[in-house]
């Protein structure tokens, strides 16, 4: 028959008292992939009572320091721990407040999956990386769970990057393994948005070449005054040129309609006289002017023929 007590540890959720240490003093070689993650190693005997209990998988637990009343959330990645102890992360350790050794409580949750998350760098060297949401994505795999509050610490080429949740939806902690989660960054700390100085209007931009050269110094060349050979004095300009009004400069405007890789070719072409268009009535007629011919005239031929048939006459006489 069915026991009453085997039935109400069964409904019971896991809800046990544990010494907390870091991964950092885990017996064995260094675990970076647990440094790098939201999970922790719990010991054999753990899991012996939680496969008796009806409790949701994956396994998500509540870590809470009653001292500070802190707490966060976490998966499990193996039950190799010592009896009585559990290994943890040491970012979540400082979320949490604790020491080595100190006691913390475990217990077993069900959490939604997320929807929503919003993080906020705490150094604005996270800017750098080309692509921070594929980095993000990347490293969260590690983790299976996000509690708002919590400050994350995720690696990146070499260099720990410490990122606080701002927000979780639905709720202050979700579950994040198999989900499909809408991520936001904010702004990081200490980051102040660069200042746009204005640009000078095109008036303020017009500036004379001339009062742009330096004033003469040291010897100036023909500087000198000269006398005239008949004696007479110079003329004294200084009041007309004085008078004279020094040209502005224009600057050139640019044809903001050209088209990269194109050559234009500009022709100066003469204007037309319309006076002479107007004088000549009959227009232009192409082909109407005289012409010289090379061939002789006919009445030259002629007198040549004359010539020879007399010259023929006088000789057979």
């Amino acid at each position: 028959m069915f026991s009453l007590s085997l039935f109400n540890d069964i409904l019971r959720p896991f809800n046990t008292m544990y010494r907390c240490w870091s991964v950092s003093m885990l017996p064995g070689s260094e675990r970076e992939d647990v440094e790098r993650g939201g999970k922790i190693i719990m010991p054999p005997s753990a899991l012996d009572v939680l496969t008796r209990l009806n409790i949701n998988y994956p396994m998500l637990f509540k870590l809470t320091n009653r001292k500070s009343n802190r707490q966060t959330h976490c998966g499990v990645l193996e039950f190799i721990a010592e009896d009585e102890k559990i290994y943890i992360p040491y970012w979540m350790m400082k979320n949490l407040l604790l020491d080595e050794g100190d006691v913390v409580q475990v217990e077993s949750v069900s959490l939604e999956v997320a929807t929503f998350s919003k993080f906020q760098p705490q150094n604005s060297e996270f800017l750098d990386i080309t692509n921070p949401k594929a980095v993000l994505e990347n490293c969260l795999r590690n983790f299976a769970c996000l509690t708002t509050g919590d400050v994350i610490a995720i690696k990146y080429n070499q260099k720990v990057y410490e990122m606080c949740v701002l927000e979780t939806k639905p709720g202050n902690a979700v579950s994040i393994i198999e989900c499909d989660m809408n991520v936001e960054f904010a702004a990081p700390v200490g980051y102040q948005e660069p200042t746009h100085e204005k640009k000078p209007a095109a008036e303020d931009m017009m500036v004379d070449p001339a009062d742009l050269m330096p004033e003469p110094t040291g010897f100036i060349a023909f500087k000198g005054s000269g006398n005239r050979l008949d004696g007479k004095k110079k003329k004294d300009n200084s009041d007309d040129q004085s008078n004279k009004v020094k040209p502005v400069y224009q600057r050139g405007i640019p044809d903001y309609d050209y088209n990269i890789g194109t050559i234009q070719f500009i022709r100066n072409i003469r204007p037309v006289n319309n006076d002479k268009e107007d004088g000549n009535q009959e227009g232009f007629k192409p082909f109407a002017g005289s012409g010289s011919v090379l061939k002789t005239k006919k009445k030259n031929n002629n007198l040549i023929t004359v010539f020879r048939s007399m010259y023929k006459f006088v000789n057979i006489t």
